[in-house]
Formats: structure tokens, C-alpha cells, sequence
């Protein structure tokens, strides 16, 4: 499939259309979609009438925006008004939200083409997609291994050229380790740069919406299209979109980029092996290497396991039958909930609804989620410390290539240490990106992570662009 950067710029011309390109899509998402189980819903009338109305602007000379009949797939934790949203759980099976996301209306002004939703871990907690209500996504690379999650379905549709970009969200990864299975760019933004307003909350002082995309170049311009203030999230920085697209090309030149110790800690050799060259290329195209310790690094798993669960404990309570998605009847309303939330949630929302409920109960809160909040203070203070001595780190996005189906669904430790790499800087509330940096078993992609201080984006994205280049990758 086309890049994104490159069908905007043909549409803008009239070169192709915006209906030739979703045809194309939607003809993809056909071929493999029985196989892979990517989309759950595939929004053809919706989408059609999107690009028709691009197409028809475009006739008239009128500005079309720099996403112009871009396909997107959007991950199904996203509100789009009248299409099915169900975060991948039989608690909102056929619910169809009454609003947009402001992403979803930042997506229609800059010209993209929505089409359709994408499958994830039920309520995005999960790192291979395997619990979601709907069945597995499969990785489009090695069917038998999975796509990594939450964003699974949103990684998948862009490795299998579905379309070229898509949205996901990452509270612990969930942006940057499927990125990395599937061998793509995947970017966690500064927290507050990109609203929230619309995302069905996980746990809200971690998540954030971002983008995924075969190029760096697409990923910026994505990034540029849905950053930006909004008044509808309290938590949004009051500022306009920065500036990515014109920073690709910057280099590293000068720049300080530090290999920190904690960050590729336990990961194959053939990961390690895999962030050293990539340092290595940086260190080539002339940044400054230096070798960094952040032992922080190592308290982050245990401070996410209990602020994220208690946070999904509180935000999934609205899910009680009482105003929308599921109800099993019963005898009065105490019993209605507890059978509701029973037969709608999936076994990981359970376990950490369980988690988190117990975090926050009476005798346990200061012992528990007071000590995990101290603990992030200490990781924001460390990464703080670290950049003074660097402008950029780099490590392993994850600790080794795509796993196969069940290889660690009996054991959820095993499976949480999927994101061990990835969740100090959704705690810190600070920006990264994966980006694709040679092969490992089996030919499978490895995912070279960098991280930077907020608001770093277009720095970071000129980082991995010369990753991108020192990979083989124009």
C-alpha cells in the first residue's frame, strides 16, 4: 500500500481519488481479514460518503487537509457517532456512541478517511490482543504469533496493508509494543498533547491516543493532525499542534543520546544486539552516545500493576447495565449489576477490576496505591534527572519478537513483563516511539524504542527517522 504522505499528496493533485484509495482498502481488509480478525466493524456506507465528499471538494478547488482520502483505522475504544464501539467487550456489544472523539473530528478536518474499527484487548488491558470478546487479531507477519496489544487490531491493519495508518492508545504500551511485533512505527505522545476526550478510559492519568504507521514521516503527519488543545479534556496542554512533518529530516546531529541499562535488562541477545547497532547508527549519523543507569526503572511494573487497575476500577463502575450496553435481568438491581458486570466483562477485566478495588479499599490504600503513587514520583524525578544528562534514551521496546498464541496467557506475570520496557514513561507522562530495527527469530521485526522529556516529539521523530534510514527503509 501507498504511504499516507503519498496518497494525501496524490488526492490533493487529482492524481487518484479518495474513492480509488478506500476501494483499495476496503479490498485488502476483504482478502485477510477472515484470517487475521482485525476489524470488527467495517464502516463501508460511512466511509464511502467520507471520501466522496473529499473527492467532491477536491473538484471544486476547495483545501482538502494533509491527510486527504487517507484511509484510517481507528481502534474500537474510540467514540465515532453511529458506529459500533465496544472496546472489545460483550458489555457494550451494539453500542453506538451518540458522539465523536475529538481525534475523530481533528481526522475528518485534516481529510482522512475512517474506516472502520479495530480489535484490541477488552477495554485495552492486554498486550497481544488475545482477550478481546471478538477473538484473537492475528500478527499478519506469522499468523501463529500474535500482533501484541492492546492496539493489536490497529497495528495489524497497517502491517497487512489494510491502510497506512491507523489510531491506537497506549496506557502501559499499548501503542509501541504491538508497533514493534508487527514491524512498524508506533508513537506515545506526551500525555495531555492528543485529547481524551472520547477515549473509553482505562486508566486516565496514563492513557493517550497516538498513531501507528509503516513510515516515521506518516506517523508525524498523523501526530500533527490530532495534537493539539482541547477544552473538553481537563487534562489537555494548553497548546496548539506542534510542528513534526518540517522537523523529519533534523538528524541527530549534536544531540546527546543515552543507552540506559534498565531499559534492554532481561531482553534476548538478539534484542540487545539489535539496540546497540541501532545506537550505533546514531552514533554514526552524529549524536553523542553515553551509557546511563535509571534503577527506577525497575519499580515501574509494580506501580502499574496497582495505579492502573485502580483506576480501571473506578471508571469501569459506570458499566453497571443501568444506562447503556448489556443488562441481564434479575430480581432487583443489586443482583442486575452483579450478574451485568459477571457476564460482560472478560477475565482480565475481572482480575484487575479485583486488583484495583482491593488497592483502593479501606487498610490497604496507603499500604498500596499511596506507596505506587510515591513510586511514580520517583520515576518522574529519575527521567528528569537523566535528561539533563541526555536528550534522548534508547532501549528495547519489548523484551524479545512476536510470541506464539498462548504461550503466556496462564501466566499473567509473564504476560504484564511484555510491557516492562514501556511502562516507565506512560507513568512519567513522557513521549516515546518504536520504531522497526532488524529481525530476530524466525525473520520476525524488533522494535528499537526511543523515549525524550515532554513535548520531544519532533525531536524523537527525527531520531527514529534516521533509524528508519540506517535500517534500509527510504
Amino acid at each position: 500500500m501507498k504511504s499516507a504522505a503519498r496518497i494525501a499528496r496524490e488526492v490533493q493533485s487529482g492524481e487518484t481519488t479518495a474513492t480509488a484509495e478506500l476501494e483499495a482498502s476496503f479490498a485488502a481488509i476483504s482478502r485477510r481479514n477472515g484470517e487475521l480478525n482485525v476489524f470488527l466493524h467495517v464502516d463501508q456506507e460511512g466511509a464511502r460518503d467520507q471520501a466522496a465528499h473529499i473527492d467532491a471538494r477536491v473538484a471544486r478547488g476547495e483545501p482538502v487537509g494533509a491527510l486527504a482520502g487517507v484511509p484510517i483505522a481507528i481502534k474500537d475504544n474510540l467514540c465515532q457517532i453511529g458506529v459500533p464501539t465496544t472496546c472489545s467487550s460483550k458489555i457494550l456489544e451494539g453500542w453506538r456512541p451518540p458522539y465523536n472523539a475529538t481525534v475523530i473530528d481533528r481526522l475528518a478536518l485534516a481529510g482522512a478517511v475512517c474506516v472502520g474499527k479495530t480489535n484490541l484487548d477488552e477495554f485495552a488491558m492486554g498486550s497481544s490482543t488475545e482477550n478481546s470478546a471478538f477473538g484473537p487479531t492475528r500478527n499478519p507477519l506469522d499468523p501463529s504469533r500474535v500482533p501484541g496489544g492492546s492496539s493489536g487490531g490497529s497495528a495489524a491493519a497497517v502491517a497487512a496493508d489494510m491502510t497506512p495508518i491507523a489510531l491506537g492508545s497506549d496506557t502501559g504500551g499499548s501503542i509501541r509494543q504491538p508497533a514493534a511485533l508487527c514491524g512498524i512505527v508506533g508513537v506515545k505522545p506526551t500525555y495531555g498533547l492528543v485529547s481524551r476526550y472520547g477515549l473509553i478510559a482505562f486508566a486516565s492519568s496514563l492513557d493517550q491516543v497516538g498513531p501507528l504507521a509503516k513510515t516515521v514521516l506518516d506517523s508525524a503527519l498523523l501526530l500533527e493532525a490530532i495534537a493539539g488543545h482541547d477544552p473538553r479534556d481537563s487534562t489537555s496542554l494548553p497548546e496548539p499542534s506542534p510542528s513534526l512533518v518540517a522537523h523529519v529530516e533534523d538528524g541527530v546531529a549534536g544531540l546527546r543520546v543515552a543507552l540506559v541499562h534498565e531499559l534492554v535488562e532481561g531482553a534476548d541477545p538478539e534484542v540487545l544486539e539489535a539496540v546497540e547497532r541501532a545506537t550505533a547508527a546514531l552514533a554514526d549519523a552524529g549524536a553523542t552516545v553515553v551509557q546511563l543507569s535509571i534503577p527506577e526503572i525497575r519499580l515501574a511494573l509494580s506501580a502499574y500493576y496497582l495505579i492502573a487497575p485502580a483506576e480501571a476500577s473506578s471508571n469501569l463502575a459506570r458499566f453497571d447495565g443501568v444506562r447503556y450496553g448489556l443488562r441481564v435481568d434479575a430480581k432487583n438491581v443489586t443482583a442486575m449489576m452483579e450478574a451485568t458486570r459477571t457476564a460482560g466483562f472478560g477475565a482480565e477485566v475481572k482480575r484487575r477490576i479485583m486488583l484495583g478495588t482491593y488497592a483502593l479499599s479501606a487498610g490497604y490504600y496507603d499500604a498500596y496505591y499511596g506507596q505506587a503513587l510515591k513510586v511514580r514520583t520517583h520515576m518522574i524525578d529519575a527521567f528528569a534527572r537523566a535528561y539533563r544528562e541526555a536528550d534522548l534514551l534508547i532501549g528495547a521496546t519489548t523484551p524479545s519478537v512476536a510470541f506464539a498464541f498462548g504461550e503466556k496467557t496462564t501466566n499473567p506475570m509473564a504476560m504484564y513483563l511484555s510491557d516492562v520496557f514501556t511502562i516507565p514513561t506512560n507513568l512519567a507522562g513522557e513521549a516515546a516511539v518504536s520504531v522497526p530495527f532488524g529481525t530476530g527469530e524466525g525473520g520476525l521485526p524488533i522494535g528499537v524504542q526511543l523515549l525524550g522529556p515532554g513535548r520531544s516529539e519532533a525531536r524523537l521523530l527525527a531520531a527514529a527517522r534516521v533509524l528508519e534510514i540506517a535500517d534500509g527503509r527510504p
